[in-house]
């Protein structure tokens, strides 16, 4: 009898058998519902880490347990392997972005087959292939038709030592170049968009729909999008230009003392008068170098400078000041603000900053306020003054309230409109970058843009390219890639060298897996509608914005192209928690230190001899707390490793890796096998020619049939895995201790404990399966359902109580009345040890649960 787990051994044997059987392939009859089950796809740095482990895992156990309910079931997997690292890899060592990128993905494809993870591998896409990024452009060019697609001047961020472009991540906190240590300058650059904002409103309409996502999800693209109602008024400067701005409080209109541009404003050089030329330069120099996070950071100190021009205030004809400030920005709104500093805090410290007029014009409803009086602006309900036709009129945005009458007044008399207003703003995806996908368009001098005929797609990157991280990209160094004929005219032309963000790529992947090979077209629009949405979709939080924003717009504008058919691609979100293990930091210095270093049961700085904090942080190679799944998997095998993942924590929770919970999980899939081996090694159960069980098989039958309705219950909703590997353990426990070993029941439960491990543990059920005589996959047999009558208990447990005390539990019959129970409980040994000889005051029977007994 074989009494020891390998599963080094199990684990490679039935990996190669699923892959040779094929049991993992999608189905593509529709004779059954389906179930598209989707983890974001990784970007193919080499290595997996444990958050990637516990992703797959999870929707693993979900697209196994599917299966086995009957669904068809599509979990595929692929690659985002366009970005900035592979590129940063051919500077640095010599090797094109493609072969560092190919080998990575080649190493980290063997790592997840070592998961056992049931992937269709028959639909693997990879972003960075000529075969997808070929549709990633045939989907850039449907923008394009659809006037979603457009070309504007933007800032960027420039290295001016090494006279390139660099990305935002390319930057440091001092506002370095991380390659060449220069201060980055921000210039204008000519870029492409995709006109987002288009689809803002649905977009913010659509989270109704989607009642399987976390709330926090929504509201951070509710955020993220920011919709706000208000006013677009029109101030005017002394030579009659127009400064449209808006506004969500038009009511305070009458109170704005001076007005504030963003220093990009197209209209500053012509306000500027001579005399505040020099200061204005200087400003906007300064104000190009911060970032925007810098710019509008709210506990910044408040910088600005008069331009020397006025603007002329629509609502009252007073002439105010108009000033460039670095917090108001020419991407948000219209990159000009009215200010009203007796009621916005913000203007309110700009005006006492610069000495700038303060007017009221909202009164509190108690007590008058005077302007000498304030010490901040005044942001409560009141009464609105010295605003003509609102004055008397209650302040707020409510009905009837002066917000309201102000946006009537302003239409009434053509000063401006009621209209709304979003944070969001287009999606800059232009990137000068060489490892990306190429945009398909051509700059003619004679024709303009023009795009690039469908059947010349791809537009592929070429391959003798220099990388050098000075100058512009690779792409736009390569006359020979760059010039050619126009499409259109055939006079020589220039190609766009510009690459998409890699956004793009992973915002259309899940419109793929359904028609993975199709060489004809993007998909086949009726595969990808039967596929989509996707059913369950899961990754991290700190993709809840732009990712999944952007996928959802791509659904979004090829379904009003006419190739889908449905509104938002996933249907249910579960963003699963980081990973976190133990890191040694000193809270002095914030250095962290490797765990080799130290002692661990008293564990100090080694060269200060400090106390070091123990904390549990997400692991990283700079906090020295990683954990290499590839050691746990050698050490334990990849069933433990899924196991413990799934135990140690709700799956939406943050998760801190334990050695010895990981070993104890090992320990429990040993017992599993020992008591399955064993079950083998004993003579095969008889049917007793009684068809009445004993009471021990009732009590392990309705363990079996309990362990079955909460695991399922489990693996619904929520996916509350950890209490369905909890219940597993009970099931394994009631085995153990069943002295029915030769009853068919116990068959029963045997073989019902490897199916419901099956999802979680699949090499380990796939051994036992066939070591109980089975030929066909445990993942091909059909997932149980609890037996009603099995759960109906004949007997249960009553408690008996003396004077509230509980002094032990009897058994009763379960249908017994509230007399009978009574009856029970006096005439039990228990209960007599206690009351024998006493008087019995008062009996308390609460039926199904006790018997208490108040004694003189």
């Amino acid at each position: 009898m074989e009494s020891r787990y390998h599963p080094a051994e199990i684990e490679e044997k039935w990996q190669q058998h699923w892959a040779e059987e094929g049991i993992d392939q999608t189905s593509e009859t529709r004779d059954r519902p389906k179930f598209y089950a989707l983890s974001m796809f990784p970007y193919p740095s080499g290595n997996l880490h444990m958050g990637h482990v516990r992703n797959y895992t999870i929707t693993d156990v979900i697209a196994r347990v599917r299966r086995m309910q009957g669904y068809r079931v599509l979990h595929p997997m692929g690659w985002d392997a366009f970005g900035l690292p592979a590129e940063n890899a051919a500077i640095d060592r010599g090797i094109h972005p493609a072969q560092w990128t190919y080998q990575n993905i080649a190493q980290m494809r063997a790592q997840l087959q070592r998961l056992g993870l049931s992937y269709d591998w028959t639909r693997e896409v990879t972003t960075c292939s000529p075969d997808y990024y070929r549709w990633t452009q045939w989907i850039f060019l449907e923008f394009f038709k659809a006037g979603l697609a457009y070309q504007k001047e933007s800032a960027v961020n420039w290295d001016p030592i090494d006279q390139t472009v660099l990305a935002n991540e390319q930057v440091d906190s001092e506002g370095r170049s991380w390659r060449s240590g220069a201060k980055v300058e921000r210039r204008l650059l000519r870029q492409w968009f995709f006109k987002i904002t288009d689809y803002a409103e649905q977009l913010l309409q659509d989270l109704n729909q989607l009642e399987g996502w976390p709330e926090r999800v929504k509201l951070m693209q509710e955020n993220w999008i920011g919709k706000s109602t208000g006013a677009e008024v029109v101030f005017t400067t002394e030579d009659g230009d127009e400064l449209p701005v808006f506004t969500t409080r038009p009511d305070t209109l009458w109170g704005a003392t001076f007005m504030v541009l963003s220093p990009e404003h197209p209209l500053v050089a012509k306000l500027t008068t001579p005399e505040q030329a020099a200061a204005v330069q200087a400003y906007q120099s300064e104000a190009a170098n911060k970032s925007e996070i810098d710019r509008t950071a709210e506990d910044r100190e408040k910088t600005g400078v008069w331009t020397g021009g006025y603007a002329v205030n629509p609502v009252n004809q007073e002439k105010i000041p108009v000033w460039i400030a670095d917090y108001v920005l020419m991407g948000y709104g219209t990159g000009a603000i009215m200010a009203v500093p007796a009621h916005d805090q913000r203007d309110f410290e700009f005006a006492k900053t610069f000495d700038l007029p303060i007017k009221l014009v909202v009164q509190p409803p108690d007590q008058p306020l005077e302007v000498s009086q304030m010490t901040a602006a005044y942001l409560h309900t009141g009464v609105m003054v010295n605003s003509g036709p609102l004055n008397g009129i209650p302040a707020g945005k409510g009905p009837g309230q002066s917000v309201e009458a102000a946006v009537q007044w302003l239409e009434q008399h053509g000063k401006g409109k009621g209209t709304v207003n979003y944070r969001l703003r287009d999606w800059l995806i232009s990137r000068q970058r060489y490892w990306g996908c190429p945009i398909p368009v051509v700059h003619c001098p004679s024709c303009g843009i023009v795009p690039v005929p469908e059947t010349e797609l791809p537009v592929r990157l070429p391959e003798d390219v220099e990388f050098s991280g000075r100058g512009p990209s690779p792409l736009a160094k390569l006359e020979s890639w760059i010039n050619v004929p126009c499409p259109s005219c055939g006079t020589p032309a220039r190609r766009e060298t510009d690459t998409m963000d890699t956004f793009i790529c992973s915002s259309w992947y899940f419109l793929r897996y359904p028609d993975a090979r199709n060489e004809q077209q993007a998909f086949d629009p009726a595969k990808t509608n039967d596929w989509m949405p996707v059913d369950q979709y899961v990754g991290g939080i700190e993709h809840a914005i732009l990712h999944l924003l952007y996928s959802r717009f791509f659904t979004k504008v090829l379904r009003d192209r006419g190739w889908l058919n449905f509104d938002e691609p996933f249907q249910r979100l579960l963003t699963q928690g980081m990973v976190q293990a133990a890191a040694y930091k000193n809270p002095k210095t914030g250095k962290y230190y490797p765990p080799s270093q130290l002692d661990l049961a008293d564990p100090r700085d080694p060269q200060t001899g400090e106390p070091l904090e123990v904390v549990f942080e997400k692991m990283s190679k700079s906090k020295y707390n990683g954990i290499d799944p590839e050691q746990v998997l050698a050490k334990y095998g990849a069933d433990t490793a899924r196991m413990f993942i799934l135990f140690k924590a709700p799956p939406e929770k943050d998760l801190e890796w334990d050695d010895a919970d990981v070993e104890g999980q090992f320990r429990f899939l040993n017992r599993v096998w020992r008591l399955v081996t064993e079950f083998v090694a004993q003579p095969p159960a008889t049917p007793s020619a009684d068809a009445s069980l004993t009471r021990a098989e009732k009590e392990l039958r309705y363990a079996i049939h309990y362990a079955i309705q909460q695991i399922t219950e489990d693996l619904e909703g929520d996916y509350q895995f950890n209490t369905a590997v909890s219940e597993l353990m009970k099931l394994s426990n009631a085995l153990t201790d069943a002295p029915c070993k030769e009853s068919p029941v116990y068959a029963e439960g045997i073989t019902t404990l490897i199916k419901l491990l099956a999802p979680f543990a699949p090499h380990l059920a796939e051994e036992l399966w066939h070591k109980l005589g089975n030929t066909t996959s445990v993942h091909q047999q059909s997932w149980m359902k609890a037996d009603p009558t099995a759960l109906v208990v004949d007997e249960i447990p009553l408690v008996i109580q003396v004077m509230g005390k509980t002094r032990g539990t009897i058994q009763v019959p379960a249908d017994a009345d509230q007399a009978t129970l009574e009856q029970y409980a006096r005439e039990s040994e228990l209960a007599q040890r206690y009351i024998a000889g006493k008087e019995i005051k008062k009996v308390i029977v609460v039926p199904g649960k006790l018997v208490n007994f108040v004694v003189a």
